[in-house]
């Protein structure tokens, strides 16, 4: 059985093009919801999968995890809801699954074969294009696995998934609809950002002259020159350039966003 599992939360314009992508290669769909506040459990309830209701976490990789931990298929598939393999992936992982399966595997006992998860390329795109380049492709994840020997540290939400064994390259590309407008990459900006603030708290980032400087001026620099001209992002053009930028600002964003949770924790204790 193959089981295909997502972690949403308001996703109600993409999950039904996402999951009848991928409703001919499912044995089993899996949806870990955040407690959406539009119709996404009712759509993907609608094409036949298995909703599971949660709390919406700072870190959505612990509602991932916990819909990996629901598969109980030989093979995994984790996407997000604005994601699905193209035709060329997909006969990739049908090939994969009929091996594991052939192989005499089971859930919960050991593979017998060698390699037991996959990079997926993604094309991702971002105003009205595919990036081609600037670090974002072919932008591998790890997302097909042999169940039980993958699993999410769940401490970043860019982290890549731990595996136990070999790592392969799968055939096709993910196609990653992320950003079909600017609002939805702002919004997805701010979700980023605001977790970032967080782990510089927990971090212990202060705010001084130095930091500031270094939030302000050296970290978006330094991500702006990466990403356009070390990883020629230019090649993309206009989209390739405001990317950049926007890669650049989450490090300002995020120190700002920490400078008020710090004033807002000050003015809560009366130090001000």
């Amino acid at each position: 059985m193959l089981s295909i599992v997502l972690a949403t939360y308001n996703e109600e314009k993409n999950i039904e093009t996402c999951l009848k992508a991928i409703k001919d290669i499912a044995d089993e769909i899996i949806v870990v919801d955040g407690s959406s506040t539009d119709n996404t459990r009712e759509l993907a309830q609608k094409l036949g999968a298995k909703v599971i209701k949660t709390t919406n976490k700072p870190n959505f990789h612990i509602n991932k995890q916990m819909a990996m931990d629901a598969a109980t298929g030989e093979l995994v598939l984790q996407l997000d809801a604005d994601e699905w393999p193209d035709n060329q992936q997909k006969a990739f992982i049908k090939k994969i699954h009929k091996e594991v399966v052939d192989s005499g595997f089971t859930v919960g006992t050991k593979y017998s074969g060698t390699t037991v998860a996959w990079w997926l390329k993604r094309k991702n795109y971002f105003l009205g294009t595919y990036f081609k380049k600037g670090g974002q492709y072919p932008d591998p994840v790890i997302r097909l696995y042999v169940n039980g020997y993958a699993k999410l540290p769940q401490k970043d939400v860019h982290e890549q998934m731990h595996v136990t064994g070999e790592i392969g390259w799968a055939d096709g590309h993910l196609i990653h609809y992320a950003n079909p407008t600017f609002a939805d990459y702002l919004r997805k900006f701010n979700t980023y950002t605001t977790f970032k603030a967080k782990q510089l708290e927990t971090e212990g980032v202060e705010i001084t002259l130095i930091n500031s400087f270094e939030y302000f001026v050296i970290k978006p620099l330094k991500t702006f020159l990466q990403i356009f001209v070390r990883h020629k992002g230019f090649v993309d053009g206009f989209p390739g350039f405001v990317f950049a930028i926007m890669s650049g600002l989450h490090h300002s964003v995020a120190y700002l966003m920490l400078w008020e949770i710090k004033e807002l924790e000050e003015n809560k204790h009366g130090k001000k």
